[in-house]
Protein backbone atom coordinates (compact mmCIF):
# COMPACT_ATOMS: atom_id res chain seq x y z
CA UNK A 1 0.00 0.00 0.00
CA UNK A 2 1.57 3.18 -1.24
CA UNK A 3 1.01 5.93 1.79
CA UNK A 4 0.08 9.25 0.60
CA UNK A 5 0.96 12.48 3.30
CA UNK A 6 -3.04 12.22 4.81
CA UNK A 7 -2.28 8.76 5.35
CA UNK A 8 0.85 8.98 7.24
CA UNK A 9 -0.89 12.18 9.30
CA UNK A 10 -3.31 9.55 10.21
CA UNK A 11 -0.91 7.29 11.40
CA UNK A 12 1.06 10.07 13.55
CA UNK A 13 -2.07 10.76 15.76
CA UNK A 14 -2.98 7.10 16.31
CA UNK A 15 0.28 6.44 17.38
CA UNK A 16 -0.18 9.09 20.01
CA UNK A 17 -3.47 8.15 20.96
CA UNK A 18 -5.58 5.08 19.22
CA UNK A 19 -8.61 5.77 21.01
CA UNK A 20 -8.74 9.21 18.96
CA UNK A 21 -12.25 9.56 17.81
CA UNK A 22 -12.92 9.98 14.31
CA UNK A 23 -14.45 12.94 14.23
CA UNK A 24 -11.31 14.53 16.22
CA UNK A 25 -8.43 13.00 14.00
CA UNK A 26 -10.49 14.20 10.73
CA UNK A 27 -10.36 17.45 12.27
CA UNK A 28 -6.27 17.14 12.90
CA UNK A 29 -5.76 15.84 10.07
CA UNK A 30 -7.98 18.51 7.70
CA UNK A 31 -10.33 15.88 6.10
CA UNK A 32 -14.22 15.28 6.87
CA UNK A 33 -14.99 12.26 9.17
CA UNK A 34 -16.33 10.58 6.13
CA UNK A 35 -12.88 10.07 3.99
CA UNK A 36 -11.19 9.58 6.81
CA UNK A 37 -12.89 6.90 8.53
CA UNK A 38 -12.09 4.74 4.89
CA UNK A 39 -9.02 5.75 5.01
CA UNK A 40 -8.58 4.29 8.34
CA UNK A 41 -10.45 1.16 7.20
CA UNK A 42 -7.77 0.88 4.62
CA UNK A 43 -4.97 1.06 7.05
CA UNK A 44 -6.54 -1.26 8.71
CA UNK A 45 -7.68 -4.13 5.84
CA UNK A 46 -3.80 -3.42 4.46
CA UNK A 47 -2.37 -4.08 7.84
CA UNK A 48 -0.55 -1.32 8.33
CA UNK A 49 -2.64 -0.59 11.63
CA UNK A 50 -2.35 -4.28 13.02
CA UNK A 51 -4.30 -3.56 15.98
CA UNK A 52 -5.17 -1.16 19.18
CA UNK A 53 -3.61 -1.51 22.52
CA UNK A 54 -3.34 0.01 25.93
CA UNK A 55 0.20 0.68 26.77
CA UNK A 56 0.31 0.05 30.39
CA UNK A 57 2.81 1.35 33.87
CA UNK A 58 4.67 -1.94 34.56
CA UNK A 59 5.99 -0.28 37.97
CA UNK A 60 2.58 0.90 38.61
CA UNK A 61 1.56 -3.24 38.10
CA UNK A 62 4.46 -4.50 40.22
CA UNK A 63 6.71 -5.52 37.62
CA UNK A 64 9.36 -2.51 37.86
CA UNK A 65 12.58 -4.45 36.65
CA UNK A 66 13.37 -4.44 33.04
CA UNK A 67 16.24 -6.63 32.30
CA UNK A 68 18.00 -7.77 28.50
CA UNK A 69 19.47 -11.39 28.68
CA UNK A 70 21.36 -12.55 25.86
CA UNK A 71 20.99 -16.47 25.33
CA UNK A 72 23.26 -18.88 23.74
CA UNK A 73 21.77 -22.11 22.62
CA UNK A 74 23.62 -25.64 22.37
CA UNK A 75 22.99 -25.95 18.57
CA UNK A 76 21.16 -23.13 16.76
CA UNK A 77 19.38 -26.62 14.61
CA UNK A 78 15.84 -26.19 13.48
CA UNK A 79 14.08 -28.67 16.73
CA UNK A 80 16.39 -26.34 19.05
CA UNK A 81 15.37 -23.01 17.64
CA UNK A 82 12.02 -23.84 17.34
CA UNK A 83 11.93 -25.74 21.15
CA UNK A 84 13.20 -22.43 22.50
CA UNK A 85 10.96 -19.97 20.88
CA UNK A 86 7.78 -22.37 21.76
CA UNK A 87 8.85 -22.05 25.63
CA UNK A 88 9.46 -18.35 25.77
CA UNK A 89 5.76 -17.81 24.01
CA UNK A 90 4.68 -19.49 27.24
CA UNK A 91 6.35 -17.07 29.24
CA UNK A 92 4.64 -13.78 30.16
CA UNK A 93 7.17 -12.39 31.62
CA UNK A 94 9.21 -12.27 27.86
CA UNK A 95 7.76 -9.12 26.37
CA UNK A 96 10.55 -9.28 23.33
CA UNK A 97 12.29 -11.96 22.17
CA UNK A 98 14.38 -11.55 19.21
CA UNK A 99 16.61 -14.18 16.97
CA UNK A 100 19.68 -12.25 16.54
CA UNK A 101 22.75 -12.50 14.16
CA UNK A 102 26.13 -12.00 16.00
CA UNK A 103 27.10 -12.86 19.16
CA UNK A 104 24.32 -14.44 21.24
CA UNK A 105 20.98 -16.55 19.42
CA UNK A 106 18.28 -14.98 21.44
CA UNK A 107 18.14 -11.48 23.01
CA UNK A 108 15.26 -11.61 25.55
CA UNK A 109 13.61 -8.16 27.13
CA UNK A 110 12.02 -9.56 30.28
CA UNK A 111 10.14 -7.89 33.32
CA UNK A 112 9.85 -8.89 36.97
CA UNK A 113 9.29 -7.29 39.83
CA UNK A 114 12.24 -7.50 41.43
CA UNK A 115 15.93 -8.62 40.85
CA UNK A 116 15.32 -11.49 43.12
CA UNK A 117 11.88 -12.27 41.22
CA UNK A 118 14.29 -12.53 37.77
CA UNK A 119 16.78 -14.53 39.93
CA UNK A 120 14.04 -16.87 40.17
CA UNK A 121 12.64 -16.63 36.87
CA UNK A 122 15.90 -17.05 35.29
CA UNK A 123 16.90 -20.24 37.70
CA UNK A 124 13.05 -21.95 37.53
CA UNK A 125 12.18 -20.68 33.82
CA UNK A 126 15.04 -19.76 30.93
CA UNK A 127 17.54 -21.99 31.81
CA UNK A 128 15.60 -25.07 32.17
CA UNK A 129 14.71 -24.21 28.46
CA UNK A 130 16.22 -27.32 26.35
CA UNK A 131 18.89 -26.17 24.52
CA UNK A 132 19.79 -23.39 27.08
CA UNK A 133 23.57 -23.44 26.97
CA UNK A 134 24.39 -19.70 28.85
CA UNK A 135 22.62 -16.99 29.85
CA UNK A 136 23.98 -13.15 30.22
CA UNK A 137 21.96 -10.43 31.78
CA UNK A 138 22.03 -7.04 31.34
CA UNK A 139 20.23 -4.78 34.35
CA UNK A 140 19.84 -0.80 32.80
CA UNK A 141 20.32 1.50 35.22
CA UNK A 142 18.28 4.31 33.43
CA UNK A 143 15.70 4.59 30.86
CA UNK A 144 16.60 7.23 28.21
CA UNK A 145 13.61 6.29 25.64
CA UNK A 146 10.85 4.28 25.07
CA UNK A 147 8.83 4.55 22.32
CA UNK A 148 5.93 2.74 20.55
CA UNK A 149 6.25 5.21 17.76
CA UNK A 150 7.49 4.56 14.15
CA UNK A 151 8.86 7.99 11.96
CA UNK A 152 6.69 8.36 9.54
Amino acid sequence: MELDRKDRRILKVLQRDGRVNNVDLAREVDLSPSPCLRRVKLLEEAGVIERYVALLNPAKLRWGLTVFARVWLRAQDQDTVERFCAAILELPQVVECHLMAGDCDFLLRIVAADLDGYRRFQMEHLARIEGVQQVKTEVPMQRIKQTTELPL
